[in-house]
């Protein structure tokens, strides 16, 4: 699913996603948002922006499972043509997904990803 999202498709991934108000998303293309019409707005935004991707390595860095509640935190690599690149480009990102079951099946309650995967100065986070 995650090597349809990086072709630009997000039909099949947005299948992995919660539908309830508490589902909550963010993305390194924009802010954290909530609920399901603004996480599926979302995801086709991000989509849009990938094409021609492949997927190269999930990293996994740690997980969990209990009856109510899973997470899995990761090192995303993949390569893709972004905005009007005619060129692929090697993408990398720090991942964390949480889960819960609903109606028999494990659906994504909440998703992280941003481009952090190396350390950071201390003036990184200070907005100019």
């Amino acid at each position: 699913m995650a090597a349809d999202f990086i072709r630009g498709n997000p039909e099949p991934y947005k299948t992995m996603f919660s539908r309830r108000d508490d589902l909550t998303l963010a993305n390194p293309f924009g802010p954290p948002v909530r609920g399901w019409e603004q996480a599926e707005a979302t995801m086709e935004r991000a989509a849009a922006l990938y094409r021609d991707g492949e997927v190269v390595a999930f990293d996994v860095v740690a997980r969990n499972v209990t009856p109510d509640l899973a997470y899995i935190v990761e090192i995303e690599r993949f390569q893709a043509k972004m905005g009007g690149s005619e060129e692929a480009t090697p993408v990398t990102l720090r991942t964390t997904t949480i889960f819960r079951p609903e109606e028999g099946t494990w659906k994504i309650v909440h998703r992280h990803a941003d481009s952090i995967t190396a350390a950071r100065s201390a003036e990184s986070v200070i907005q100019k």
